[in-house]
């Protein structure tokens, strides 16, 4: 397995030619230093591959179960959502569909990576298809809705994967990848693709590809870092870094995509769950992690913007001790420009006073 395990830049690298969908995390020689620095004690050989790391009540993996009913073990279906031989399909390339796949398990992990292999195709060309897949991480299973065949003003992690740009005046070139976090406050404004309640996003080309297409999502000690492998070469490529955010633990995985005017085959193939090994203080272990509030720390509570129609993140009212910081910062502004302006027009004084 140490042949076969990955090489990483940056936390990541190759995954293992000939073994697609094998994760291999774990800091290589180069990057050791900096990644423990970066995200504290973490164990060398984290999600390398060993089944001993992989999740299977929260994996789906071929062969599957119960092939050509409604359900299988772990997993429920809703919707429009069939299962296979090879694939889960979300939805057919037909108009006006929905459905989604969800574990029947709570995860309760605080440090996790996942790996989905999947796959978005149809007859559709150019701009002429649509909508894409959610990737979950929420309080709530199985409630249909309008955000991509799942429910709106959830609780929670989502990965969108967007493939149709509702938004014409939009810059972004799709489809799109963007992250939103959520405690049931905010809600996704499909008119302009989720963009006031993105945290981060990115393009990429993963729809009609001739090969297989890959996405990891991980979560440690609050950094979630989002993946891509769509270019046949067994590489992770990066997409979204981000920091300061928390999730709950006893939440559900699932997936769900959705069709309205225009429409796309949306498959899962597989869902690979790994836990993270991650070294916490006694502190941190004390911490009731069912209870924490999902959010992200460089922004506001989303709870605090729900008079915004927009879904903005804003700065909250000015207390006190804000007025008075202000004030004191623009005083010592004022101070300080005074004190250059006197001693510029002192050196002007002198200068002049040597032609005389």
């Amino acid at each position: 397995m140490a042949a076969e395990s990955w090489l990483w830049r940056w936390g990541w690298g190759q995954r293992c030619p000939g073994r697609p969908g094998l994760p291999g995390p774990g800091p290589g020689p180069t990057t050791l230093l900096h990644f423990l620095l970066l995200l504290g004690p973490v164990a060398a050989d984290i999600t390398d591959g060993n089944s001993e790391h992989l999740k299977r009540e929260h994996s789906l993996i071929k062969p599957y179960q119960g092939v050509g009913s409604s359900s299988m073990p772990l997993w429920d279906f809703q919707g429009s959502t069939m299962l296979t031989s090879q694939y889960v399909r979300l939805t057919p390339d037909e108009r006006s569909k929905e459905g989604s796949i969800w574990n029947h398990q709570p995860c309760f992990l605080k440090d996790w990576e996942m790996h989905v292999h999947f796959k978005v195709h149809g007859t559709g060309k150019k701009n002429l298809h649509g909508d894409g897949i959610a990737l979950w991480y929420t309080r709530d299973r199985l409630v249909p809705g309008p955000v991509f065949g799942s429910r709106d003003n959830f609780h929670g992690l989502a990965i969108f994967l967007d493939t149709y740009p509702n938004d014409e005046t939009t810059e972004r070139v799709f489809p799109y990848i963007s992250v939103m976090v959520n405690n049931g406050s905010l809600s996704y404004d499909h008119s302009k693709d989720g963009r006031w309640t993105e945290l981060a996003g990115c393009t990429a080309d993963f729809r009609n590809r001739d090969h297989d297409t890959f996405l990891a999502v991980r979560y440690s000690r609050g950094r979630l870092t989002v993946m891509t492998d769509l270019e046949d070469k067994n590489e992770w490529k990066n997409c979204i870094d981000i920091t300061g955010v928390r999730l709950p633990t006893g939440y559900y995985f699932g997936a769900s995509a959705g069709t309205g005017d225009l429409s796309d085959n949306h498959d899962i193939i597989s869902i690979k769950l790994f836990q993270l090994m991650v070294e916490r203080t006694p502190e941190e272990e004390s911490i009731d992690w069912t209870k924490i509030e999902p959010g992200v720390n460089f922004l506001k509570s989303p709870k605090d913007n729900v008079d915004d129609p927009t879904g903005n993140f804003r700065s909250g009212p000015l207390t006190g001790w804000r007025v008075f910081l202000l004030l004191l910062c623009a005083l010592l502004g004022i101070i300080v420009c005074a004190v250059v302006g006197a001693v510029v027009f002192q050196k002007r004084q002198e200068r002049n006073k040597r032609f005389y």
